[in-house]
């Protein structure tokens, strides 16, 4: 019996594109796992991840702004041009040159006082954690007021200086005198009551942080109109202040295990 035969059917062969699954490599399969561990809630016993390590872009800004903290520190110390600067300013007496100004300045300058400003933040992050169920919020600006102020008052304490008001000598850094005008406390706090607020916003991060910044700046060019601060005071506080800003990021697993013990021994 004549057995037929059937012609092959060419199999078609289809591209990249037409598949409907790809077994992933060994860098995605490693890739998705760390992603997974990274995401994954610590549980009991299990150890919180490690924080990820600064970007390059935000370790050269801790670094400029450590330098130019630095420089000011050093202009001072060293009697150099910015002390010129301080006093030409100090001469100038903004606050009789333009005196309608004093009023609407004497009430602005509140919003950078350590009290009132950190009793409007404390406020409307203890609603935040309270909606969040976290401790997080309180425990970040908590950290950062009291990382700024060791920080900024052990160099109020060790240079010693007296505020413009106060200055005897004209041309003087007036250092070592026991003042406690350098560096500004009143911008530094701005900087960090206002800016920790942008730091947390789930929403709106960038238009809170150009608040935040227009705010601090505002403060300082304040005080120095008020005469109550040298403009390197200042500028020693814009640094002051932004430095604990950029640590912030280091210092979250300290935050992390507070909330963590805070947690174990509330029962939440």
């Amino acid at each position: 019996m004549p057995v037929r035969i059937t012609p092959a059917v060419p199999i078609q062969r289809r591209g990249p594109e037409h598949r409907t699954s790809a077994r992933p490599g060994p860098r995605a399969a490693d890739h998705a796992h760390r992603a997974h561990r990274a995401h994954r809630p610590p549980g009991p016993g299990r150890p919180e991840p490690a924080w990820p390590p600064l970007s390059r872009r935000h370790t050269a800004l801790l670094l400029a702004t450590c330098a130019a903290y630095l420089l000011v520190l050093a202009g001072v110390l060293l009697n150099t041009e910015l002390v010129d600067l301080d006093w030409s300013v100090r001469l100038l007496r903004p606050y009789e040159r333009w005196p309608r100004l004093e009023p609407l300045l004497d009430t602005w300058v509140v919003a950078g006082q350590r009290g009132p400003s950190a009793i409007a933040a404390f406020a409307w992050l203890a609603w935040r954690a309270h909606r969040l169920g976290r401790l997080r919020p309180l425990l970040v600006m908590a950290v950062a007021l009291l990382l700024l102020n060791v920080t900024v008052g052990a160099v109020k304490i060790v240079t010693g200086r007296l505020g413009p008001h106060y200055a005897q000598y004209v041309g003087s850094p007036e250092l070592f005198s026991g003042g406690t005008i350098f560096p500004s406390g009143h911008t530094a706090n701005a900087v960090v009551t206002w800016g920790v607020l942008a730091y947390l916003a789930a929403r709106w991060r960038r238009t809170g942080a150009v608040i935040a910044a227009a705010t601090a700046c505002s403060i300082g060019l304040t005080t120095v109109y008020l005469g109550t601060h040298w403009v390197t005071d200042v500028l020693a506080g814009w640094a002051a202040g932004l430095l604990v800003l950029l640590s912030l990021p280091l210092l979250e697993p300290l935050v992390a295990a507070a909330e963590r013990r805070l947690a174990r021994r509330f029962g939440r």
